[in-house]
């Protein structure tokens, strides 16, 4: 039976400096060589910050998780954005994206103007992915943001809550310093059948983030299509946080790392030693052989 083995990135993956280990690279590259399928999801994004102009004709996009994981030797394709895209894993060639349509945009537009809620709009314009937000309108958390994005082609700020919305939309992420600002936008658009919202705090700063998708978007609904894609039979899954919980109830075996939520860790199979120890990477080592 093939096997697909897939972590997360942020908490799991990576130790708490946001970085891949020398040994977690290592280990990796050392399964993935005699024969183990990894792969990796992750809530991270498109990035063309790496100098690499994107457009969706071409698909000619680096991910922002390629600049940690580009010496990993992946073969298979990796899911960003929470699962709306599917990608390979060193072009950086989309294989398959799910956008918002008319109808999904409007209810978000609508719920968060109400709620005086200025987002950051990732969508497609004239085939270039832009990432559009209202200048002057920052929280202090996305102001965080859009400084660690410095040079980033795709950030373009508008001036006006009503230039937000345009292209091809697929993904919407709100910033804020208090958790009780995001709850009754997450509470209006989760009353919709159409829409999948996660609201958790960010793992290495204190503010909170709202993310908003096409209510098929999960990790899980994008391993579905992983394994179609690829022709794997079985998943075993490594994570950390609520949205990996999904995940975890779609694989034949889970591992929560010991630093992960307890939700998490009620649906795990196990328990494993934490990202900064390396428990990933610990695991496949020590359970290689089966997994070939």
């Amino acid at each position: 039976m093939k096997t697909m083995v897939i972590s997360d990135l942020d908490g799991t993956l990576l130790h708490s400096d946001a970085r891949l280990s020398e040994f977690t690279v290592q280990a990796i590259n050392s399964v993935i060589a005699r024969g183990v399928n990894f792969t990796y999801a992750t809530a991270r994004s498109l990035n063309s910050s790496l100098g690499v102009n994107f457009t969706y004709a071409t698909a000619r996009s680096l991910n922002s998780s390629l600049t940690l994981t580009n010496r990993l030797a992946l073969r298979l394709p990796v899911i960003t954005y929470n699962g709306a895209c599917i990608k390979h894993p060193s072009t950086g060639e989309i294989i398959e994206i799910q956008s918002l349509d008319e109808a999904q945009v409007a209810l978000i537009a609508q719920t968060l103007h109400g709620c005086g809620i200025h987002p950051l709009v990732y969508t497609f314009l004239d085939g270039e992915e832009k990432v559009l937000w209202v200048r002057g309108a920052e929280s202090e958390g996305m102001m965080h943001y859009l400084d660690s994005r410095d040079g980033d082609e795709r950030m373009l700020p508008v001036d006006s809550f009503d230039d937000l919305f345009c292209g091809e939309v697929f993904y919407v992420t709100c910033i804020e310093d208090e958790q009780e600002t995001l709850l009754p936008v997450r509470d209006i658009l989760m009353g919709s059948d159409s829409l999948n919202c996660i609201l958790q705090r960010e793992i290495y700063r204190p503010e909170y983030w709202l993310e908003i998708m096409d209510y098929r978007v999960s990790k899980a609904h994008a391993i579905d299509d992983l394994m179609r894609l690829t022709g794997m039979e079985k998943i075993i899954a490594f994570g950390d946080s609520i949205n990996d919980v999904p995940l975890f109830e779609v694989a034949d075996e889970c591992y929560a790392v010991e630093n992960a939520v307890d939700a998490l860790k009620r649906v795990a199979d196990d328990v494993i030693e934490s990202n900064d120890e390396d428990g990933v990477a610990k695991w496949l080592m020590e359970n290689c052989n089966r997994l070939i």
